[in-house]
């Protein structure tokens, strides 16, 4: 029997309008599952009901909130070794990634625990010059949209700082990977008070109508840029205060002190593949000193052939599933047949057998000889076909580095750490790793967005959580309060 999923709004299961079907990108003919997607009235009831429980949410004490959310993370996550295999079948990721990935809720909401009651504290300043109180107060009704090569992950990036901060949510998975979020997620939303976090999915017209609608007071939106104009252009006309990330061409530098050993290209090919490199934050562009690109060249394709088994996602071995869709499989190859076109050197990793012909697989690859102006180096391309740039400078590299407007993470390799620190320093990014790159790199302490078309605000860290505080400053002077000031004496210190 195919899964089928409803909404989830104001505490209870809802059939929606239509429905979302999802196949097995690894077996196209396969359906997985199917979820219930509602339209622009079943979201404005979703919004209603998180406008109803906005208030008493944030009235219940941030030591309940908190204590509410993660034991009902921790009770939903009961199921998630089931719960990988479909999130494995409808998105591709292999299924021991699957599996940590939907860890990583428990681990979130344990760690954002302690910091979402200490930052909702109230700030009170005692002094010659007055009393000032600086109290936290969530915003409301958040609207959440979130995307589908890790539906889990960036989705409990939202909803745990949120809710926990006093905060209620609204949110919309992707289409493309709806299933399993859905499921846990409306999982938690039944351990919470009704209407603290509500689940709707759908096409744009959900999107538009949840960032349109005058009580949402906050969206929070991790995606394209396409889909980031048009949210910020809704957003704009309330000016409705918004967080985004929006993906990256993140540029791994390898200076001539990295350690080139077998072991950094093993971390240097997950770094660029894991997920099929449909990861924000995974190496877009490789760079290395000139001297050692045919090295490195070597180095890096032995490394990924031992390292990386392209198979089915269920299969315990499986290191690489497919990419998401036929239409991603179509746009890579047509960018892999354009870079060999412009005189670039395609370099296929292994004697990779595909599994099924019909799935949606792309052998994984490297480029070199690419200018960088080409597609495959001056955009995002989020798969696991990956271009080596030599240089031969360092200013010349972080210059080329620098030379993009998604301008998320980046990674610096060397045995030196006060060298990676200087380059690192130089980079254009929000974040950098050193010596490594993606999941590995990442910290729950660390706080992670980026600059310019990758977007704003962060996520992880207490910065993300402080997203989903604003505060309000009551402050009552001595001098007021002794009557030595006029109505209109200018503020100076004490």
């Amino acid at each position: 029997m195919t899964l089928s999923l409803p909404l989830w709004i104001g505490g209870r299961a809802v059939a929606g309008t239509s429905v979302i079907t999802r196949e097995n990108p690894a077996r196209p003919t396969e359906i997985v599952g199917q979820v219930a997607a509602g339209d622009a009235a079943l979201t404005a009831e979703a919004i209603g009901a998180a406008h109803a429980a906005a208030g008493p949410w944030a009235a219940t004490p941030v030591s309940d909130r908190t204590r509410l959310v993660r034991d009902a993370i921790e009770a939903a996550s009961a199921a998630n070794p089931e719960r990988a295999r479909l999130l494995a079948s409808e998105l591709g990721k292999v299924v021991t990634d699957a599996l940590g990935e939907l860890g990583f809720a428990a681990a979130l909401a344990r760690y954002a625990a302690p910091l979402a009651e200490r930052l909702c504290a109230d700030v009170v300043v005692e002094d010659d010059e007055g009393r000032l109180v600086i109290v936290q107060e969530p915003f409301g009704v958040v609207a959440a949209i979130t995307p589908w090569n890790a539906p889990v992950i960036l989705a409990s990036l939202k909803v745990v700082p949120a809710l926990m901060t006093g905060n209620t949510m609204v949110l919309k998975p992707s289409p493309l990977a709806p299933l399993a979020v859905t499921e846990f997620l409306s999982a938690v939303a039944a351990g919470l008070p009704d209407g603290v976090l509500n689940i709707v999915n759908g096409g744009a017209d959900v999107g538009e109508a949840l960032v349109s609608d005058p009580r949402v007071a906050k969206v929070t939106f991790t995606g394209g840029l396409v889909t980031a104009r048009s949210i910020a252009s809704t957003a704009a006309k309330r000016v409705t205060p918004t967080v985004m990330e929006l993906g990256g061409n993140d540029a791994a530098i390898f200076l001539r002190d990295a350690e080139y050993t077998e072991d950094m290209y093993i971390r240097a090919v997950f770094g660029a593949f894991l997920t099929s490199g449909q990861v924000c934050m995974a190496t877009k562009r490789i760079f290395v000193p000139r001297e050692r690109h045919d090295e490195f060249v070597a180095g890096f394709t032995a490394a990924a052939a031992t390292a990386l088994k392209v198979g089915d996602p269920l299969a315990a071995e499986s290191t690489m599933g497919p990419v998401v869709t036929r239409d991603h499989q179509e746009r890579l190859h047509a960018l892999i047949a354009s870079a060999e076109a412009a005189g670039g050197v395609l370099h296929r990793i292994g004697d990779v057998e595909i599994p099924d012909a019909d799935g949606y697989w792309v052998h994984p690859a490297v480029v070199t000889g690419l200018a960088d102006d080409h597609p495959l180096v001056a955009d995002e391309q989020f798969g696991p076909v990956v271009p080596i740039l030599a240089y031969d400078t360092e200013d010349e590299v972080i210059e080329r580095a620098n030379a993009v407007e998604q301008s998320l993470a980046s990674s610096v390799w060397s045995t030196d750490e006060a060298h990676a620190q200087a380059v690192a320093r130089r980079l254009d990014v929000g974040f950098t790793f050193l010596n490594c790159a993606n999941r590995a790199g990442t910290s729950l302490r660390a706080p992670f967005g980026g600059r310019g078309l990758s977007g704003h605000g962060r996520e992880f860290g207490e910065a993300g959580i402080a997203e989903y505080l604003q505060t309000h400053a009551i402050n009552y002077p001595n001098a007021i309060r002794t009557g030595t000031a006029r109505g209109n004496a200018y503020p100076v210190p004490a």
